[in-house]
């Protein structure tokens, strides 16, 4: 092993009854749950490499994690001290452990767009309006090919 010293992982005993609860919670994110117990491992044993392979994670997946709540600790002690509520401490931690924004092109539709797209999907045909019928698609100018499925 290197020389390195392991981190230690101080948790409240708030903040690790939070992330238990976080863990055992039906609808959690697997994501939450996996970074959640990340912390809980490392809050137990602080070896990034010990945990790891306990949870059949990569060191730096473990170690990323560990930074991160090490980097937003005096935040939620704050919040603690504070008296914020388990509800505002959970969003907290929720927050910290959730995915950064991904780099990429901006969204082509919008959610309003993508649900109107849908519901019109769903809809028959004759309701509407907007599709040709059978028999306008036979008599197009353009022929039956360019308004049906390849081949018909």
């Amino acid at each position: 092993m290197s020389g390195s010293q392991a981190v230690a992982l101080q948790l409240s005993p708030l903040q690790q009854a939070l992330l238990q609860r976080l863990v055992r919670r039906q609808t959690a994110d697997q994501r939450l749950v996996r970074r959640a117990s990340i912390l809980l491992a490392l809050a137990a044993d602080p070896c990034v490499e010990a945990t790891a392979r306990r949870l059949g994670l990569t060191r730096l997946t473990v170690r990323h994690w560990r930074d991160c709540w090490l980097q937003a600790a005096p935040q939620l002690q704050q919040a603690e001290q504070e008296q914020a509520n388990d509800a505002a401490l959970l969003g907290l931690i929720a927050q910290l452990l959730a995915d950064a924004p991904r780099p990429g092109a901006p969204p082509t539709f919008t959610p309003e767009q993508i649900v109107q797209l849908v519901a019109v999907a769903c809809e028959p045909p004759e309701q509407s309006g907007s599709w040709p019928s059978p028999v306008s698609r036979r008599s197009s100018p353009a022929g039956p090919s360019t308004t049906g499925p390849p081949g018909s």
